[in-house]
């Protein structure tokens, strides 16, 4: 599209005569021109200059098909590289590189240091104990007494709503359905096997249709909503610490007490003191959910660098870490993520600049069998998330944390 015809939508965007998502329309669907008007509009409505926003690699078209509206251009987050972090897990073995998008200095930093940490101990030993992703729709019963018979109902035909919640996907998988009852209430927790995706789209789409089933077979049964919080989605929440969701992922490593002294410039004995008293005393006294030291930090990073969704950091972050000295007089730290919310494939996964962090890692796009590299992408994550938890629990006991930013220049 030539300037002139540029000029007249921008000036047309300006005045209220066409709408931001209407540009398209006057674009012949050419997003990368409609993403230029949108900035050039907005420069003049609000007087910020937008010549970074502007400066862009991702194909504005595809993202914005498929994860953006209004697009104005892209925001660069700095991407550090942490490793190599050494893993044994049931799905990722080896030596891996774990990029980190942040703005946080000394936090790449501090992740590559438990990384080496790490590998230098023999490697993080890494497992998922539970994978399922969950839609939690609420139904209004007349009474608890109908509330009660209708979950009766629900048990003696799941087979059926599993038939119709699987027909609109080719991947998912429905595998259990858990029912809370709060007076008339009923909240089915639905909870899927997703392979290779984070999910929520595919869970969402196939209870929404098992919904209208039971609507349809179970009178009595209002949806009120076809998420009812029991999900628990994007929240912090104890549900979702004792029955997981996403991936629940445990990984542990035995660091011995010379690379502990060397590495991380003190002892096991005053790690176990720092998360005793920190991770494990201090969350309970500020009733936190989760007992650690940082989670959020290294799953935030990560999430931005590889397209997930960047709110499930929260759930990410209601983890639990553990350290304690051996009978050797070694240090055996671990991290539990009961709600690890994570796929290589749909969403952000397909943004030019996330997927090749994903392929850094070798987990991106559809496993063979499906499902194996978001289960290798999750073991990682665990793996990254521990070698952080290492390295600033000995910050702390060494009394360096503050230290570490003055010299980085933080």
């Amino acid at each position: 599209m030539d300037e002139k015809k540029i000029e007249e939508l921008v000036s047309k965007v300006v005045k209220g005569e066409i709408k931001f998502h209407e540009v398209e329309k006057y674009t012949d669907g050419d997003s990368e021109v409609a993403t230029e008007v949108r900035r050039r509009a907005l420069e003049r409505l609000t007087g910020a200059k937008l010549e970074h926003l502007g400066k862009y690699t991702i194909d504005a078209n595809r993202a914005m098909d498929k994860n953006i509206e209004n697009m104005i251009g892209a925001v660069q987050v700095p991407v550090g590289i942490a490793g190599p972090l050494l893993v044994h897990g049931e799905y990722a073995e080896g030596e891996y590189y774990v990029p980190l998008a942040t703005t946080e200095g000394a936090l790449v930093a501090s992740v590559n240091r438990g990384c080496s940490t790490i590998t230098d101990s023999g490697g993080a030993h890494v497992r998922i104990v539970r994978d399922g992703m969950t839609r939690a729709p609420v139904f209004k019963l007349p009474s608890a007494r109908k509330a009660l018979e209708f979950c009766e109902w629900v048990r003696k035909h799941f087979d059926d709503i599993k038939e119709v919640a699987e027909s609109t996907t080719r991947h998912g998988e429905l595998l259990d359905i858990q029912e809370f009852v709060v007076g008339r209430h009923v909240f089915l927790r639905f909870e899927f096997d997703t392979k290779d995706a984070m999910g929520m789209n595919m869970v969402t789409i196939a209870t929404e249709e098992a919904v209208n089933w039971i609507e349809e077979k179970y009178p009595d049964a209002k949806c009120v909503s076809a998420s009812g919080n029991v999900c628990v989605d994007k929240k912090p929440s104890w549900l979702n610490n004792v029955l997981g969701r996403g991936r629940t992922v445990v990984a542990e490593v035995e660091v011995p007490r010379d690379i502990v002294e060397e590495k991380l410039k003190t002892t096991p004995e005053a790690m176990a003191e720092v998360n005793y008293r920190k991770n494990l005393v201090g969350s309970a006294a500020a009733g936190n959910i989760g007992f650690n030291a940082h989670h959020a930090n290294i799953v935030a990073a990560i999430f931005i660098a590889t397209g997930q969704d960047e709110a499930h950091a929260v759930d990410g972050s209601t983890g639990y870490t553990t350290m304690e000295v051996t009978e050797d007089g070694d240090l055996y730290a671990s991290v539990t993520i009961p709600s690890l919310n994570v796929g290589t494939v749909g969403g952000g996964t397909g943004v030019e600049t996330q997927r090749e962090c994903l392929e850094i890692l070798g987990v991106a796009g559809g496993g063979n069998p499906p499902g194996v590299n978001a289960k290798e992408f999750a073991e990682v994550v665990a793996a990254a998330v521990l070698a952080g938890e290492l390295s600033l629990v000995a910050a702390l006991a060494a009394g360096h944390l503050g230290k570490a930013h003055r010299l980085l220049g933080r």
